[in-house]
């Protein structure tokens, strides 16, 4: 009976092949550029070259970045092209800036129509080793960090490198008890949504890969928008008004979480966080698992996006997943409101050296500020800097003696939110400076003297803290006012602007798309950008996420670090007088705890987990290895269990317990 029924899943998954196959032959074509495009491509080369931050000089210099930065945003495992296509691009190489100022970008689309059909033959490659079966117990391995790897010489080489890669995918797939049955069907329906995909494409799909090749060459902020990308910029890239709480954007073959909105029902199930990849989507809590691999991000976002209430599953490949080891999320659908996202207070209370304290936490998700409340003249709209200042009052009334600003995943907001919250820890002063493109320095002030909290403070950040987040920290820090603790910032220290391409210029009824562009940067009042480097904790502790796989330094075209004159200011504050001694304290009070072992042992295996070059293929070893990380939870909780019992450790927020720590022996 069960070879019956595998043969019929054979049988009519070889016709599902079939009518795939058949169906996208009529589908597939030869794409071109239309009229609009080349005027899009001058007026995005003439943005850059004249308004961008950068100035980008259009030469042979930028023409090869193109063509390099190109190919590795469609191919960046080199797993499509062949050396001979490279080959024949590189006639390209010096010819991309001359186009560019021409408004000419058929080169694109002629690489483009290689890499499809490139593309459209692995995949019915794929679906020829599926009816194949496969031998998981030979000792071999797939090499999975092909960024050092040489593009594919032969035919033998390609069939090669995509049966390894397609074992792999299987075999995490049985690793985890599914059947031949049941792995086999979800790489075929995987592969067959690719070419649903690859169906899908159009000219204007092919012209926004290529022109972003360029604009993100002049830095990671800078983007093109196609038309519809465009219009649905504030909805369907940003799943906000009715959806899971998060912004999602393209990263190689995957859809990765940018950004976790906080109050949202994704930040609230605490199961999905920045840069975590979405592998799979599921409608309901029954509803089929639909594989999104090489998705266009509007199509993802579509099917992430629902009405309130309704359940969505994703299946995700967490950011310190640990041997690419995928997990389901069950999110019911929600509206973000202003009110999940606002600053909140709250009181803890300790016992140090016999003394009980209350210190005031602050958690600040981001800076925001309700501007239509506000220009239609709400004496209550809503913005960070009155929130927090009523947060501040109501713990001066519960007897705080020192407060907490917890900025940790912050990634920003409203400048003006960010200048008016430090101008409630210090007197009336200069909080930023801002570099325009042209060099004209702008210096932004509190200008209210009164001081809303003048004991002692300190601010949490982590690796996510940006923008807005860092231009705080950095004042407050600047100004002596409160110890900065946790793991440098991001490091994102740019100003974006927005231009309507239509403005410009008209194609009949037809509309262009939009350039957010980077056109200035921020410099702290010691004369020093936050941009790249970030923010530079006084007590820093490690982090989960390299700088160089997370934030401003994981670009290769971020804008570097550099400095300006600093400004007329004066320290307001010593909260830097016992930092060394503070430091001594921090590093012997780490080395008694287990749950700062934990967080370096954590650190450890993530990292040896990113740094892996090759995937084991042989089933044996690599369910040894599972067991091995299982075996390591166990003994990871069981510890955990006895340190509660003998209250030695409760688990608990490791940064915020020792900041409270440090801030009390600061003042003391």
């Amino acid at each position: 009976m069960k070879k019956i029924a595998i043969y019929i899943l054979l049988l009519f998954a070889g016709l599902f092949e079939s009518i795939a196959q058949d169906s996208l032959k009529t589908t597939l074509k030869t794409f071109k550029p239309e009229d609009q495009h080349g005027i899009s491509y001058q007026l995005v080369g003439q943005i850059l070259s004249s308004y961008h931050y950068r100035k980008v000089e259009i030469n042979d210099q930028l023409s090869s970045k193109i063509l390099d930065n190109y190919l590795e945003n469609l191919d960046p495992g080199k797993v499509y092209f062949f050396a001979s296509d490279i080959q024949k691009f590189e006639e390209y190489r010096n010819q991309f800036d001359d186009d560019l100022l021409q408004g000419n970008a058929s080169k694109a689309f002629d690489i483009y129509n290689i890499y499809q059909q490139r593309m459209y033959d692995r995949i019915q490659f794929t679906f020829d080793l599926l009816r194949q079966n496969m031998d998981f117990s030979v000792m071999d391995s797939f090499l999975v960090n092909r960024d050092s790897a040489v593009w594919i010489g032969s035919y033998k080489e390609y069939d090669d490198l995509w049966r390894d890669k397609t074992k792999s995918e299987a075999l995490l797939l049985k690793a985890d008890g599914k059947s031949y049955e049941v792995w086999s069907d979800i790489l075929r329906k995987r592969y067959y949504n690719l070419l649903k995909q690859l169906a899908k494409t159009k000219n204007e799909d092919v012209f926004s890969y290529f022109v972003n090749s360029l604009t993100e060459i002049a830095d990671p902020h800078t983007n093109y928008f196609s038309p519809r990308a465009a219009e649905d910029f504030n909805t369907s890239m940003s799943l906000s008004l009715e959806g899971i709480g998060a912004t999602l954007q393209s990263e190689n073959e995957y859809t990765k979480v940018r950004e976790v909105v906080k109050g949202g029902p994704a930040d609230k199930s605490k199961l999905v966080k920045a840069n975590d990849k979405i592998v799979a989507v599921g409608q309901g809590k029954e509803g089929e698992m639909v594989n999104v691999l090489d998705w266009r991000i509007d199509d993802v976002v579509s099917l992430i996006r629902g009405k309130k209430g309704t359940t969505v599953r994703l299946e995700i490949l967490s950011v310190d997943a640990i041997g690419n080891k995928t997990k389901i999320v069950e999110i019911v659908r929600d509206k973000i409101v202003l009110e999940d996202q606002a600053a909140k207070g709250s009181i803890k209370e300790v016992t140090q050296n016999g003394k009980k304290q209350k210190i005031g936490v602050i958690v600040l998700p981001t800076f925001y500020l309700d501007v239509a409340a506000m220009q239609r003249g709400d004496k209550n709209f809503k913005s960070t800097s009155r929130d927090v200042k009523k947060l501040i009052l109501d713990l001066k009334v519960q007897g705080a003696t020192a407060i907490i600003i917890d900025l940790r995943n912050n990634g920003g907001g409203s400048l003006q939110e960010a200048i008016d919250l430090t101008g409630l820890f210090i007197k009336k002063g200069p909080v930023v400076q801002v570099k325009d493109h042209f060099g004209a320095i702008e210096i932004d002030e509190d200008q209210d003297e009164s001081i809303t909290w003048e004991g002692p403070m300190c601010v949490l950040v982590n690796r996510f803290s940006a923008s807005a987040s860092e231009i705080f920290a950095a004042a407050i820090q600047d100004y002596d006012r409160g110890l900065v603790i946790g793991e440098r910032t991001f490091g994102k220290g740019t100003v974006q602007n927005m231009w309507d391409l239509n403005q410009f210029v008209k194609i009949g009824s037809g509309k262009v798309g939009q350039i957010k562009y980077t056109m200035a940067k921020f410099y702290r009042i010691s004369g020093g950008s936050t941009q790249f480097n970030g923010v530079i904790p006084d007590i820093e502790f490690p982090g989960m996420y390299s700088d160089k796989m997370f934030g401003e330094a994981a670009s290769e075209f971020a804008l570097p670090y550099d400095e300006i004159p600093k400004v007329n200011y004066s320290p307001q504050g010593n909260a830097k007088a016992k930092l060394n001694d503070l430091k001594a304290i921090h590093v012997s009070r780490m080395a008694k705890s287990k749950y700062y072992q934990f967080l370096l042992e954590d650190i450890e295996l993530a990292s040896a987990n990113r740094n892996r070059n090759y995937f084991t293929l042989n089933e044996e070893v690599y369910k040894a290895e599972l067991a091995k990380n299982e075996e390591m939870k166990k003994v990871r909780e069981k510890l955990k269990k006895e340190l509660k019992e003998k209250g030695n450790e409760e688990e608990g927020n490791l940064i915020l317990d020792e900041a409270i720590f440090l801030l009390l022996n600061n003042v003391q």
